[in-house]
């Protein structure tokens, strides 16, 4: 079975698992943006067990929430990369906003990539995302643009928006183009005020720059999740597929990512389950816990 492979790569728990923290796009979602049945079976039965599943995503929260009601028990989501830790009923953990102050610099550095920018607020109305126009972004992130049009407000300039703090500053872009950013990101001089977080998807050309307050990122937002929950590392597994988890799984005392992780990803040295397309997560979720799936189908 498929499902073998990905048994050999990855070691059974000596300390039993308490908190399953899961990445959405790239691992729980296939590549047709939904969630496999068997990645659905898995949590749901390791949710019985009385494992915490916790989403943990790049999304913002309200676009993050109908893939957890889609798992159809309550949990807790970590959106923004880190910066907003809140429940499906919207009740609050932790927030880490990106001073205006720091926006307001970082976009006079990246004032040649505003078209590729889009400011988030921690708000659910109009102006929750702001961009100045969406030529560009259109040709990168149309679907994305369409599903999020009732929270998108267009202002010019950006900074005209920064009159709070927001979450985060994404430039987005074709992988040349922010390759061409992130060199100029890195000379900002900004080290210590920013975290910059990278998502890049090979097949589809497209890559993000999420730009968080400085020590803001999944791996310190599970860890501080694990320590309210009383957990240790050794009893938290992680599983993701991209650059943005990487504080995430070196965290987790048990980490996976996908088989659909870039090769850079795997060159890490994590143990590798299945693909996103042949539900990892619950292959990862059987093997590692011994819980029997559809992955076992597969």
């Amino acid at each position: 079975m498929a499902n073998a492979a990905a048994a050999d790569k990855i070691k059974a728990v000596k300390a039993p698992v308490q908190l399953i923290a899961i990445d959405i796009d790239g691992t729980l979602l296939n590549s047709e943006f939904k969630i496999p049945a068997a990645n659905i079976t898995a949590l749901r039965q390791a949710h019985e067990a009385g494992i915490e599943i916790l989403l943990v995503t790049g999304r913002r929260h309200a676009f993050a929430m109908p893939i957890a009601e889609a798992l159809g028990f309550p949990l807790w989501l970590i959106s923004s990369n880190g910066a907003v830790t809140k429940s499906m009923n919207g009740e609050l953990f932790h927030r880490d906003l990106l001073p205006s102050a720091t926006a307001r610099k970082l976009i006079a550095h990246m004032d040649a990539y505003r078209a590729n920018c889009v400011i988030t607020f921690d708000s659910e109305v109009r102006g929750a995302l702001v961009l100045e126009h969406a030529d560009v972004l259109n040709s990168s992130i149309s679907r994305w643009i369409e599903k999020n049009a009732p929270w998108i407000e267009f202002i010019a300039p950006i900074e005209n928006a920064l009159v709070k703090d927001p979450i985060q500053a994404m430039f987005c872009g074709n992988i040349a183009r922010m390759r061409e950013a992130e060199t100029h990101l890195k000379a900002s001089g900004m080290d210590h005020e920013i975290t910059v977080l990278k998502t890049e998807y090979i097949a589809r050309d497209l890559c993000m720059f999420d730009v968080l307050n400085y020590g803001c990122s999944k791996g310190h937002a599970v860890e501080r999740w694990a320590g309210y929950r009383g957990l240790t590392k050794d009893q938290v597994m992680a599983i993701g597929d991209n650059y943005n988890d990487i504080e995430m799984l070196n965290f987790a005392g048990h980490p996976v990512i996908m088989g659909n992780a870039s090769e850079a990803i795997k060159q890490l040295g994590f143990p590798v389950t299945l693909s996103n397309d042949d539900a990892g997560v619950a292959a990862a979720v059987e093997q590692v816990l011994g819980i029997k799936t559809m992955a076992s189908q597969v």
